[in-house]
């Protein structure tokens, strides 16, 4: 497998893309293999979108290959709170994103082949897809034990998932996007997907939990360039194309025109977490305030990530009703994100009289409040 970096490869494909929709029809390319030499997600993403809303699929099909940073991306129609570790994620600097597909959350690191297989509606099949994945590990390692099952998984040794598929499917393109694990970090990817959010209720799309095994740990000596170009060279030899890899730099508005607005776009706070389905948040923690433990319940509706109704029940006289109320107020409306409640807890502090104990008490509630983002 080749892969072409040049200047010359670059404006090919720049023409390729950029060709009016009348061009591509009388093109006798019927088939693309990209690749990114991006690792960063929003990007990545941004350039499937790119490709369905404005590549002509009606005579080609197109394989995107594609790797990222650290990374946890979350399927269009899911809850962050509910899918993932948003502390340890800003912790560790690990990336949260939304994709326009549905499906479930997994986690990206370097260690994890990312595949969009684009096509016109009418000859969308993710099934195919996968057993071409599975025919490219087999020719490349025929010693391992790897299907395809109903739920569009791919099994190594019929119990580990390598694999998990998610789709878009619009009125006349459609992609379908799966994920290969060969040597991700298991450890932080079990820690990262682990929510610690109690009493939380939405209807939003659920991950299903499954066990996972790198392919790498079936076989140290693969590497994730040798199961790229083995899938490359498969889906060549499938549709009869040039066996290429020409690859993109998802930034370069000559070739992708607009992609940068919608790179960021992907990196709102209003994509990421605004997106939310409406849900609601019921607990009760305790606060050990000197020698004593107060029980605090709360309740809260979020719609659009945004807090819509607010209840805190404290214990009668700990503070004042009406700086309580205050807090209420303004919490309401206010975005449901450790940053905001952080910035109106400080701003309501500051009017507070200077009483030490006071203070104390408010930071802790305040603390506690905060945790529960």
């Amino acid at each position: 497998m080749v892969l072409q970096s040049s200047l010359k490869s670059c404006l090919q494909l720049s023409c390729i893309l950029r060709t009016p929709k009348a061009g591509f029809r009388s093109t006798t390319n019927r088939g693309l293999i990209i690749q990114s030499v991006s690792n960063d997600v929003y990007q990545n993403l941004a350039v499937e979108d790119w490709i369905h809303d404005h590549m002509n699929l009606e005579n080609r099909q197109v394989l995107f290959l594609w790797r990222n940073s650290p990374a946890v991306v979350i399927g269009r129609h899911q809850n962050p709170w509910q899918e993932c570790n948003l502390r340890l994620l800003r912790q560790n600097n690990i990336k949260l994103a939304r994709r326009r597909s549905g499906g479930g959350t997994v986690y990206h690191d370097l260690g994890n082949i990312n595949l969009t297989f684009f096509t016109n509606r009418k000859k969308y099949e993710r099934m195919e897809n996968l057993k071409l994945v599975v025919q490219a590990l087999k020719a490349l390692r025929p010693q391992l034990d790897v299907h395809v099952t109903d739920r569009y998984d791919i099994l190594l040794d019929k119990q580990y998932k390598i694999s998990g598929t998610a789709a878009k499917l619009g009125r006349a393109a459609a992609y379908h996007h799966c994920t290969l694990l060969c040597n991700a970090d298991k450890f932080v990817l079990s820690s990262v997907l682990k929510s610690p959010y109690k009493g939380l209720k939405s209807n939003a799309t659920p991950s299903v939990p499954a066990s996972v095994k790198n392919l790498f740990e079936e076989d140290p000596s693969l590497t994730c360039e040798m199961l790229l170009d083995a899938i490359a060279e498969e889906y060549a030899t499938r549709h009869q194309i040039d066996h290429h890899i020409t690859l993109i730099n998802p930034a370069d508005e000559t070739v992708l025109p607009g992609i940068n607005n919608q790179t960021k776009e992907l990196q709102t706070w209003e994509w990421v977490y605004g997106k939310t389905p409406k849900f609601s948040v019921s607990t009760c923690f305790n606060m050990v305030y000197k020698d004593s433990v107060l029980d605090v319940k709360v309740h809260m509706d979020v719609k659009h990530g945004r807090i819509e109704v607010c209840n805190i029940d404290l214990p009668d006289q700990w503070l004042p009703p009406a700086l309580c109320s205050e807090l209420v107020k303004s919490l309401t409306g206010s975005k449901f994100c450790p940053n905001e409640t952080t910035a109106l807890a400080t701003t309501l502090l500051r009017a507070c009289p200077q009483d030490d104990e006071l203070h104390s008490r408010w930071n802790l509630l305040c603390e506690n409040m905060i945790m529960l983002m």
